[in-house]
């Protein structure tokens, strides 16, 4: 049984939105980390330019509506762990997936990052706040 965590993501004091979306996204991708990127998948975005996509998605919200979202979340984090020898990281990868469109109902893109570098397997999974095709009111 995965323990889960949902954490909002800010903007970081000194730096821009699309330089903190930028840092969370590249720690979550870490080669290192993901068997050289072995067990990223995504879901509406290209894992290797996701931050642009949000950040696109973003400035066309924005720009559709003229509504910023509350409290300039710049994305939502799902931190999934997992026992050690509980799961393997393709299975641990499917269950973030499996997670992340159960939260988004399929209407935001996301990523899946599983860490592999730990004792117990996570994963990293990183949702776009909005989502870029809006009608505006």
């Amino acid at each position: 049984m995965a323990a889960t965590r949902l954490i909002t993501m800010h903007q970081n004091k000194g730096k821009s939105v699309a330089k903190s979306l930028s840092d969370r996204t590249d720690y979550a991708k870490n080669g290192e980390k993901t068997e050289h990127g072995q067990y990223i998948s995504s879901y509406a975005c290209q894992a290797e330019s996701v931050d642009e996509e949000f950040m696109l998605s973003k400035r066309e919200y924005e720009r559709l509506t003229g509504r910023h979202p509350r409290g300039n979340i710049i994305a939502y984090q799902i931190r999934q762990s997992f026992k050690p020898g509980e799961i393997t990281p393709e299975e641990a990868n499917q269950v973030g997936y499996e997670t992340a469109m159960r939260f988004t109902k399929g209407n935001h893109a996301f990523i899946v990052a599983t860490h592999t570098d730990k004792a117990h397997i996570h994963n990293h999974i990183i949702c776009a706040p909005i989502r870029g095709e809006v009608n505006p009111r």
